[in-house]
């Protein structure tokens, strides 16, 4: 019986075509080899890589090693990489805009959560220049609940801008910050970075070739929960590059639904609207997996 108290970590970068800047932060990783990468998603396109960390938190869930390996991968990345330059379809609010840790085995979400809050406040007061906030979800994981501070939530909806680009989205404008750490005002280079606890999530996406895009964000809508469709299921629209759009759905619970049935789904929305719809993929593993490689590789490790 398995009697670790397991927890991860998904670290979203807003980069994936500069090898240095992604070596850089992974060897920032490897300061805490107890908390090691088990995934790595990259996606060229969209320019960015998702980072999957497990690690055993003890106790006190401020001292674990994943809150530590994860620090000096915000350090690095904000060393290596300027928000300024980027390009990719993937909306972004800064250089490193979401870390969200989850509960794997043996612990609470609560313990997590303690570990999001220490991580945050070390990022917020230790690293000049960047811009964190803080956010919870509930134990449904809504994440219409998940901003702590409401204020910051309507910055963010003003000074994002929307650019009718497939190569441009999102982009984070200079302006002052009302959030839980961090300095008082937003800077282009790095932007914001959002930390968060919830429990597992899954992230499944079916790609649309030659779609037109008010049908996909029809599609998009219909799919998830509130606009009527699946139970625990949240979805968006989004620009894969110039001639695919693709539905990105959060799995809250996959106990009920998971990736077959998303794809069903879409298919049966998408014939509705004379499309065709491509086999959709994970962008990570499923949290039993995620466990079985961690396992198998500090077994590996310790022989």
């Amino acid at each position: 019986m398995l009697k670790q108290m397991l927890g991860c970590c998904k670290v979203y970068i807003s980069e994936s075509r500069n090898r240095v800047a992604l070596e850089a932060i992974e060897r920032a990783a490897k300061l805490f080899p107890e908390a090691p990468i088990i995934n790595k998603f990259e996606d060229v396109i969209y320019n960015r890589v998702g980072y999957t960390l497990v690690s055993e938190i003890g106790p006190n869930p401020t001292s674990c090693s994943l809150r530590g390996a994860v620090f000096e991968m915000v350090k690095a990345a904000f060393q290596a990489i300027d928000l300024g330059m980027h390009c990719g379809s993937h909306p972004r609010l800064g250089v490193v805009d979401h870390i969200c840790f989850h509960p794997l085995a043996g612990i609470s979400l609560d313990h997590v959560a303690g570990t999001a809050k220490s991580l945050a406040a070390d990022v917020g007061s230790g690293l000049q220049g960047n811009y964190k906030l803080s956010m919870y979800i509930s134990k449904d994981n809504d994440t219409s609940v998940m901003l702590e501070n409401r204020s910051f939530v309507n910055y963010l909806t003003h000074s994002l801008q929307w650019l009718p680009s497939y190569t441009e989205q999102h982009t984070m404008t200079e302006g002052p910050l009302t959030r839980s750490e961090g300095p008082p005002r937003a800077v282009q280079k790095k932007g914001v970075v959002v930390v968060g606890a919830t429990q597992w999530v899954d992230n499944y996406n079916v790609q649309y070739s030659q779609a037109i895009w008010m049908q996909f964000g029809k599609i998009a809508k219909r799919v998830s929960g509130r606009g009527g469709g699946l139970p625990s299921v949240q979805s968006m629209a989004l620009a894969h590059g110039k001639s695919i759009i693709e539905v990105a759905c959060n799995l809250l619970d996959t106990s009920k639904v998971g990736g077959d049935e998303i794809q069903r789904e879409v298919e049966r929305l998408a014939r509705e609207e004379g499309m065709d719809v491509g086999e959709g993929y994970y962008t990570d593993h499923s949290q039993g997996k995620l466990i079985e490689s961690y396992l198998k590789l500090v077994d590996h490790s310790a022989d």
